[in-house]
């Protein structure tokens, strides 16, 4: 049970509103005090995504989206709706003055009037005046203020990370297009070298100098690429849709990769410095502390139900019973009604009120905490699958050029006739899966460049 204490109340009211919020402190990060690796380097979120992705054709591609997309739009116009909010908020704290102007005609019988002669009243008024306006002596009007303005902060933040997040998936799907260009054209060049060994081999067979057995395993090589080539054709489809998608339009053929996946995008070098340091200053993060922040005020708000609320009620102008002399002197009038509203018995709903936005606060805590552990985790992750991506690309690299010798060797003995068709086959498998396996991995490098980019915050700008 709350006690007023009656004359701290009146100084309050003559000296303006005390804040009933806790002091805010941001929450301890749940997270080690370092990356295990890290090396000297620019940070993500100083880096603007223009000079970023090197690739002119891409960053022309992203400007388009951050024109066109809709997630994008509709992150900007909750952004003006919290906008819009915030302003009413603001407007609460400062009195509402309405002018006006009536007349009033009335008419009253003989038989209702004291003199028995029936009667004709004209009033005229004017006046300006504020009705039911809150003096904000405990603070609820401006912790609603200042949660509006958080909950605005909030959603620009979330904008921001929606940008963000845009940027790397056009970045990502651009680069998984270009990927499958290159893996098409690796399937049509196996087809076309397949179909022309199968004609070889029907021709040899022919004048009886392969078997059947060979024909055979040539034609099942000539068919398994032709199922390639449809099946990366058909995915080039859908990667151009997505792109569509991501995009929210029509997109020009100048702007598509090639048929060779390139580097398009700089390599992000992590500071080795604290990373709570870094990690709040993605933009999800700054929307979970600014959503605690607004739960942080909101128990203000709450405890502030428990305190008088006082009003102010108050018009001056002028009265008449002629319209002409509706503003002689002495025609002057004026009411003025303070009132003041006592929470005695409510059931228990202003308790129930204020534990349950402590209990939010609680809620917005966790939140905060989780989002820095994912955003670490998230980091961690990039920077493992970096740790390690030169030495495979190094090995699938050097594994693809022995592939290409062993087939080569294997190939030349086929046709020399020193070696059955059935180990040339072997080594040409093996050779196209060490061809398909090293796109994958190079798409895999140039992803994660975008990826730890996306991740250290970057690509605002």
């Amino acid at each position: 049970m709350i006690k007023f204490h009656w004359p701290l109340l009146a100084v309050l009211a003559l000296n303006g509103c005390v804040n009933l919020a806790p002091t805010y402190e941001r929450p301890e990060a749940p997270i080690p005090a370092q990356w295990q690796a890290g090396v000297n380097g620019d940070v993500a979120a100083d880096i603007q995504w223009q000079p970023f992705f090197t690739d002119s054709r891409l960053a022309r591609l992203q400007t388009l989206a951050l024109a066109n997309n809709r997630d994008l739009r509709l992150a900007s116009l909750n952004i003006e709706k919290a906008q819009a909010q915030y302003r009413i908020q603001r407007a609460a704290a400062l009195p509402s003055i309405d002018a006006g102007v009536s007349g009033t005609h009335s008419r009253t019988p003989g038989s209702l009037s004291s003199s028995g002669v029936a009667s004709t009243s004209h009033d005229y008024s004017a006046q300006l005046g504020l009705s039911s306006y809150e003096v904000d002596v405990f603070g609820r009007v401006q912790n609603l203020q200042d949660e509006a303005l958080q909950a605005y902060l909030a959603l620009t933040e979330t904008r921001r990370s929606t940008q963000i997040s845009l940027v790397a998936e056009v970045a990502t799907a651009w680069l998984t297009l270009a990927a499958d260009n290159e893996r098409l054209q690796l399937a049509q060049d196996t087809l076309a070298s397949q179909q022309t060994t199968y004609e070889l081999t029907q021709r040899s067979h022919a004048l009886g100098g392969s078997a059947a057995l060979a024909v055979a395993q040539a034609q099942t090589t000539v068919e398994s690429a032709r199922g390639d080539v449809a099946e990366y054709q058909s995915q080039i489809l859908q990667d151009r849709n997505a792109l569509r998608l991501l995009v929210g339009s029509d997109i020009p053929d100048t702007l598509l990769p090639g048929t060779r996946l390139e580097s398009a995008a700089a390599l992000v070098q992590v500071p080795a410095e604290l990373p709570s340091s870094l990690l709040q200053r993605r933009p999800d993060v700054l929307a979970a502390e600014h959503s605690l922040q607004s739960a942080n005020i909101d128990i203000g708000a709450a405890r502030a139900a428990f305190f008088p609320s006082i009003s102010l009620t108050a018009n001056a102008g002028s009265a008449s019973a002629a319209l002409s002399g509706l503003f002689k002197a002495g025609s002057g009038a004026w009411t003025f009604a303070p009132s003041i509203s006592l929470p005695i018995f409510d059931a228990g709903s202003n308790r129930a009120t204020l534990d349950a936005a402590k209990v939010e606060k609680e809620i917005q805590v966790q939140t905060y905490q989780q989002t820095l552990q994912t955003a670490f985790k998230e980091v961690a992750d990039a920077l493992a699958v970096r740790s390690t991506l030169d030495q495979r690309l190094a090995a699938q690299q050097a594994f693809t050029e022995a592939s290409q010798k062993s087939f080569d060797l294997s190939d030349a003995l086929y046709r020399a006739g020193s070696q059955s068709y059935l180990e040339a086959l072997d080594s040409q498998r093996s050779l196209y899966s060490a061809e398909q396996d090293l796109i994958t991995l190079r798409l895999a490098e140039q992803s994660n460049r975008v990826t730890l980019y996306k991740v250290m915050g970057g690509g605002w700008q």
